[in-house]
């Protein structure tokens, strides 16, 4: 088996499913019901905004943001430099699944424009297209690239499992009353969670059948080793976001609800699809936290947030794409556009 043929995009074949198993997306019913659904969804979402939003005094905000202390920010910026480091090896363990023979710097830094991109953009135009974009300039067939993008992915959300299964399950946040869950059915989703991730690690140990096909498209697990190392470097991310959000708060909340607070926002953000997580970050800590800091100091400290972990490396990697689509522009220099 070449390294290029572990996950085929392969189509299935027709005529595989009887007629009685109909997909959902055949009837017609269904699209009406998933756009009512999700107007539903977005129509609370934006209450829970506009209901938080006027009641901040946004006057105090921008004072607080004007007294905000320097010091506070370089250890932020310290952890934010070590978590885009982090996830810019998340692709690494790709190219080692694969076996493409890209080096390792180019790859890095690759992973870091499409991250900077992936959280202020969204993931279709961050952490997807520009992958494809700039993989496919090196010569990666897009299959190697479907691979490695999908692991690097991988990385991110079985170490979110991980984390939040714990998180959840030993000290689920204080839910306002108004909330449709509260603490004790979060702690069995905390439960469910890391039941999936201790499955997946499962799985990667001892399932005889290494190749599993999952709608028409081959996937060979990893061994235990990687994905035991591709799940703690994505946990090791979001701890590293949670603290810079916890020093940024100048310390005053502490980790462990800063951590099951960003979780719960980072799940948030991808239900509602809004780029950068904008808007519903700051509704659901101002919902959760600020009866423990005044609104004011709280959402000074998430805008330092946003500067120093979406902002400020998003201007870096703006300058490094412009850099490389420059240098791929000139002629008989096909890839040198990634050369660190």
């Amino acid at each position: 088996m070449t390294p290029d043929s572990r996950i085929l995009p392969r189509p299935a074949p027709s005529g595989s499913e009887p007629g009685a198993r109909r997909k959902l997306t055949d009837r017609p019913w269904w699209p009406w019901l998933r756009r009512g659904a999700t107007t539903v969804f977005f129509g609370l979402v934006g209450y829970l905004l506009v209901s938080q939003a006027r009641t901040i005094e946004w006057g105090r905000v921008l004072s607080s943001l004007q007294d905000y202390p320097l010091s506070a920010s370089w250890g932020a910026v310290a952890l934010a430099a070590a978590s885009y480091l982090l996830y810019s090896c998340f692709d690494l363990l790709g190219r080692h699944y694969t076996g493409h023979t890209l080096r390792a710097p180019t790859v890095m830094l690759l992973t870091f424009v499409s991250y900077a991109f992936n959280l202020n953009l969204g993931s279709v135009v961050g952490g997807i297209a520009f992958r494809y974009r700039l993989y496919s300039r090196l010569g990666l067939a897009l299959g190697t690239i479907t691979r490695v993008t999908s692991f690097s992915m991988l990385a991110n959300w079985m170490g979110y499992l991980l984390l939040a299964g714990l998180v959840f399950s030993l000290k689920p946040p204080a839910l306002p009353g108004s909330w449709q869950i509260d603490a004790s059915q979060l702690r069995l989703t905390g439960l469910a969670l890391l039941a999936l991730a201790l499955a997946y690690l499962g799985a990667c140990a001892f399932s005889r059948q290494r190749t599993l096909r999952l709608r028409g498209h081959d996937i060979e697990l990893p061994s235990l080793k990687l994905a035991s190392l591709q799940m703690g470097m994505g946990a090791g991310n979001w701890l590293l976001m949670s603290g810079i959000v916890f020093i940024l708060l100048l310390q005053r909340i502490d980790f462990f609800s800063v951590a099951s607070v960003l979780l719960l926002a980072a799940i948030a953000g991808v239900i509602t699809h809004i780029p950068g997580n904008l808007g519903v970050l700051e509704a659901v800590f101002v919902a959760l936290l600020s009866q423990r800091m005044p609104r004011h100091e709280l959402l000074a400290g998430l805008v330092a947030y946003r500067v120093v972990y979406y902002l400020l490396p998003l201007l870096v990697a703006a300058v490094i794409y412009l850099v490389m689509e420059a240098r791929a522009k000139k002629p008989g220099r096909p890839g040198a556009a990634l050369k660190p």
